[in-house]
């Protein structure tokens, strides 16, 4: 019982910092700072930090930067001033820095994505219909249909100038080649597509995701099987976290995290969607161990 209400004192403690580093992200937060905030030595608070958020304090720093720049390339009268406001040192360490974050330039960002082409396609699949997004980068979002429209709307509100065009009118071959191989994938035929991604997120999502692409097909893991795997074992909240937040269904692999005690747990597109995505994944390995 006391280890129970220790651990809900960190994690109060460590949100209390993370509340902190929101309300000065535009300054120079040093580990020394932050720890004397929290009243730790500097050591300390970085593993008690990460144990209890699932990043070190200078990821959820730049985190809070991104989120910042964001808002000021909308707020700000040019990005220069909304680089400098999010508390960048220069604009060419944030065109090194954030550009894959953000999807696209700051420039394009600030112009709420004019200049960016987003192609999207309908399709069906063996397990229902999909809807699948991409920008010149690859695949952005890959989702069941039926929450789809919602997403498709949430990425026209936050890029309201990017261009939207259906599969016929642009990159006709390439949605085409990816439907199938997809629909095929779905129909145990063969093994999971090797597509192109454009994804954004914060840095332990990017790091979840990229773990979950190395699961096999026909295996399973469990929350805090890929915690430890990333090595913060005891994010297995977070990971959960960040697997609901996928919006690349199939393809970064979310329904291959389960719970610790074999319990399938959420899957934003259906539990048993997930059951039958799981079960078809384990038939093909079984058949190509087979062979």
């Amino acid at each position: 019982m006391e280890t129970a209400a220790r651990a809900r004192l960190e994690t109060s403690l460590m949100q209390d910092i993370c509340r902190y580093i929101e309300s000065h992200s535009g300054e120079n937060l040093s580990l020394a700072l932050l720890a004397k905030q929290a009243q730790l030595s500097p050591a300390h608070f970085q593993r008690r930090f990460k144990a209890a958020i699932g990043v070190t304090p200078k990821h959820y720093a730049e985190a809070c930067r991104l989120r910042k720049l964001k808002h000021g390339l909308r707020q700000q009268p040019s990005v220069t001033a909304a680089i400098y406001d999010a508390g960048f040192s220069s604009p060419s360490r944030v065109y090194e820095r954030v550009e894959t974050r953000l999807g696209m330039t700051p420039k394009q960002y600030r112009g709420s994505g004019k200049g960016v082409a987003i192609s999207y396609a309908a399709a069906d699949t063996p397990l229902g219909p999909i809807l699948l997004g991409a920008t010149d980068r690859g695949l952005c979002f890959l989702q069941f249909r039926e929450p789809l429209q919602e997403e498709a709307e949430q990425l026209r509100r936050e890029y309201p100038q990017a261009t939207f065009a259906p599969m016929d009118t642009a990159h006709r071959e390439q949605f085409g080649a990816w439907m199938q191989a997809l629909s095929q994938y779905l129909s145990g035929h063969v093994a999971m597509p090797d597509l192109p991604l454009d994804i954004r997120g914060t840095v332990f999502q990017l790091k979840v995701w990229n773990y979950l692409q190395t699961i096999p097909s026909g295996s399973v893991e469990s929350y805090a099987h890929v915690a430890a795997a990333i090595g913060q074992p005891e994010a297995a909240r977070a990971v959960a976290n960040a697997c609901a937040r996928n919006r690349i269904a199939i393809v970064i692999p979310c329904h291959r995290v389960i719970r610790g005690n074999g319990a399938l747990a959420g899957y934003r597109w259906g539990v048993e969607r997930k059951r039958t995505l799981l079960a078809l994944e384990q038939a093909a390995a079984s058949l190509r161990n087979m062979v």
